[in-house]
């Protein structure tokens, strides 16, 4: 097995008092020296190479404190595991801790590539591991030019754990630290000062390394649908790489900028805040998307608290949103999904065109609507497409809120809810009536299973099946309705639920429930259509 190393920089290369970054060249050298003979003690079939060839340009060790990264430097990143693709069977990148949580959050968007509908045109088959560590790896007597182990490193332990993963051939961009393996687009570094420097708080772990590896391969994205999606196809790949070329050349026209909310000086009389001055300085600077990190659900001041319409921030967002800016309603803490219906101080969010990222890191929200806004601009691809791709699950970074897919999310469990994207329809798996679909304001339902359903059966489960059946089971596991779209020789599906429903004209209204088989890319079965 083949595993390339990119080394960006960071604490994990660092050597010398006071730290300062090797070289990837002496850093490779030291590795192959000191370390690659005790990784292969382990894994006597694995080859290591460290692509020195890779360099960041901003500094003249070629490497970077992750402090220092840029949007244009996740590209590097990314053109090293493509231009390697073929020759590697996995890839670890060395980074530095600060910004590791954003390029764990970029990544996954620029080694895989969505049409407009979210499903996959080119989709990574191979581990893409990132990892670091709090204490440099190798430690350095001063003026000698030898190297040896630093003492109680944690750098050494995560090369070890990440070698171990990379070989599972986990098919995602992940993070590991201190044991634990996680999806590259979820992890948040939450400590400063100890080994455990990152945590997963909305997704569990891919896997655990202690005295065995453990492997929760349930929770892993499940690869390419076939090989003509797939980077290991060598058409998808050169496309995918000229792709990537060009949003290099183009990422820094679409900065993305980033605002907490805090207590901040309002004054409803005069319609004036500090914080609606704070968003119209960053707006006239360009930037494409602002993404609020917002208090609790997903609140954020107004400006005024009686009328929201009539605060200053509110305003200022307002001509933000009018000018083009896309607004993301984040929220700073860290666990737990945005709700921005639940209290009035964030209610008023959406009428100013604020997007809903579910459960999606603030981090990740940035690095995903920096390129996604990049490439919108690539493929001519409307506002309204780039919103939807935005607010939709792509590559596991949200909790997928309009749709169950057969390979990832399979089930509808009994009280579990898919809506469209705007919220204004959902479709229910209700525990007395079975599946339903219902207008959110008023409950109305619109559609429901032809079939009678007996008291005694249910709750049931709703399961969209990998061979494209849709089929719903009561509670003794008895198929009782089915979609009638199965294929036997399999048939990868979502049921996706899509449009708006207008409660004041209903007729208006373009709510679309489907069975969609993106293996073949076709509609195999529309449920409801308003």
């Amino acid at each position: 097995m083949k595993v390339a190393v990119i080394n960006s920089g960071g604490t994990i290369s660092c050597i010398g008092s006071p730290l300062a970054p090797m070289s990837s060249q002496d850093f490779a050298n030291a590795s192959e020296k000191i370390l690659n003979p005790i990784l292969q003690q382990q894994f006597p079939d694995i080859d290591i190479d460290y692509l020195c060839d890779i360099e960041f340009p901003e500094s003249n060790s070629k490497t970077l404190d992750s402090t220092n990264l840029q949007p244009a430097d996740w590209c590097i990143m990314a053109n090293g595991v493509l231009n390697n693709y073929a020759n590697y069977d996995a890839f670890l990148i060395l980074h530095g801790t600060d910004s590791m949580d954003f390029t764990g959050g970029a990544l996954p968007f620029l080694l895989n590539t969505f049409d407009t509908n979210g499903n996959g045109t080119a989709v990574l088959s191979k581990p893409v591991i990132i990892t670091g560590s709090q204490v440099p790896l190798y430690y350095q007597e001063n003026g000698s030019p030898d190297l040896s182990l630093n003492f109680n490193t944690d750098a050494y332990q995560n090369m070890c754990g990440a070698i171990a993963c990379a070989r599972t051939g986990i098919p995602e961009v992940c993070v590991y630290f201190q044991n634990q393996l996680y999806r590259g687009n979820r992890v948040l570094k939450t400590n400063a000062s100890e080994f455990n420097a990152f945590s997963s708080p909305n997704y569990p772990a891919l896997a655990e390394c202690g005295v065995e590896l453990s492997l929760f391969n349930k929770r892993w994205l499940p690869g390419p649908v076939d090989d003509d999606v797939s980077l290991d196809n060598a058409d998808i790949l050169k496309n995918q790489t000229s792709l990537l070329n060009e949003i290099q050349n183009l990422i820094n026209n679409y900065p993305i900028a980033q605002l907490n909310a805090f207590p901040a000086q309002y004054n409803q009389s005069s319609a004036s805040a500090f914080m609606a001055d704070m968003v119209s300085a960053i707006c006239n600077t360009g930037i494409k998307g602002l993404i609020l990190e917002s208090y609790g659900e997903g609140n954020f001041p107004s400006g005024n608290p009686d009328t929201p319409s009539d605060g200053a921030i509110y305003t200022a967002l307002k001509e933000a949103n009018n000018n083009g800016v896309n607004i993301v309603d984040c929220t700073q803490v860290i666990s737990g999904t945005v709700n921005n219906t639940a209290y009035a101080s964030g209610a008023w969010l959406p009428h100013v065109g604020a997007l809903t990222p579910a459960d999606m890191s603030p981090m990740c929200a940035l690095g995903k609507l920096t390129i996604l806004s990049t490439i919108a601009g690539i493929k001519a691809w409307t506002r309204e497409q780039l919103q939807i791709l935005f607010q939709s699950n792509l590559t596991g970074e949200m909790s997928s809120i309009n749709n169950i897919d057969s390979r990832s999310n399979s089930v509808l469990m009994a009280g579990q809810i898919i809506s469209t994207l705007d919220g204004s329809a959902q479709f229910i798996n209700d525990q007395k009536q079975g599946p339903i679909l219902v207008s959110s304001s008023d409950q109305n339902v619109l559609w429901k299973l032809p079939v009678q359903l007996n008291e005694e059966d249910l709750p049931g489960r709703l399961v969209m099946q990998d061979d494209g059946n849709l089929v719903f089971y009561n509670r003794f596991n008895k198929a009782l309705w089915a979609s009638n779209t199965g294929n036997p020789s399999g048939a990868s599906s979502k049921l996706i639920l899509s449009g708006h429903y207008n409660n004041d004209t209903p007729s208006d209204s373009d709510v679309l429930l489907q069975v969609f088989d993106y293996s073949s890319n076709t509609v195999t079965s529309i449920i409801y259509q308003s």
